[in-house]
């Protein structure tokens, strides 16, 4: 088949997000980062940097727990995106993630999507993966009685502004499609604007590509 080869185990991209994202709550997000906050630390060997997980994978979790939707738990940053915020290398954010996973608190779904070109066979392209945020009871446990403790209330009005500033630098990448269910997630509605979105993103695809062969065209000649 043409186009670029699709990595293993890859879903195409609505079909899997449904059982895979859930809904969640600010108190459970800051859960999770607390309870690896506490893994990392109780993990540190003397005279070690850094413990399991890593100084760039608290970073990383921080970065999620900003970005995840409350309402639908999407939460699909591309890697460029992701290494452009956090002003770290790529091979450094993927051991961050590897690190996350293999300690429980990050799970991931590789995904594709059609492309609107021409040629023999289906034509796919690889795009971000689809996170989703967990923590192991191990990890929870570390966290006794601060387990079900809310945020610190003077914390709450900045972290909601970089939350709020950070989730509208996010939208600004999406497709339409994407944007759809980012607001309305699996309802739907959201589903219905989704396909709409798609549809209207294709078209423009096609109309660019078009645009650009005729610009060679007439460049070549």
């Amino acid at each position: 088949a043409g186009g670029t080869p699709i990595r293993r185990n890859s879903r195409r991209v609505g079909s899997c997000e449904a059982s895979f994202w859930h809904g969640t709550s600010r108190q459970e997000v800051q859960k999770i980062l607390r309870a690896a906050q506490r893994y990392e630390l109780e993990g540190k060997k003397p005279g070690r940097r850094n413990g399991p997980l890593g100084g760039v994978a608290l970073e990383l979790l921080t970065l999620f727990a900003n970005l995840v939707s409350f309402k639908t738990g999407r939460l699909d940053p591309s890697l460029d995106w992701i290494t452009r915020k956090l002003k770290r290398s790529r091979d450094a954010v993927v051991r961050a993630m590897k690190a996350l996973r293999d300690h429980g608190f990050l799970d991931w779904l590789r995904r594709y999507e059609p492309t609107p070109n021409e040629g023999r066979g289906p034509q796919v392209r690889q795009v971000s993966n689809a996170y989703r945020l967990s923590a192991p009871k191990r990890a929870l446990a570390l966290l006794g009685r601060w387990a079900s403790r809310p945020a610190l209330p003077e914390d709450e009005g900045r972290e909601q502004a970089d939350r709020s500033a950070m989730e509208a630098e996010f939208k600004a990448t999406l497709d339409l499609s994407s944007y759809a269910t980012f607001q309305c997630g699996d309802s739907p509605l959201g589903k219905a604007l989704a396909q709409l979105g798609k549809s209207i993103d294709l078209r423009e695809s096609a109309k660019r590509t078009e645009s650009q062969a005729t610009s060679y065209s007439y460049a070549a000649s």
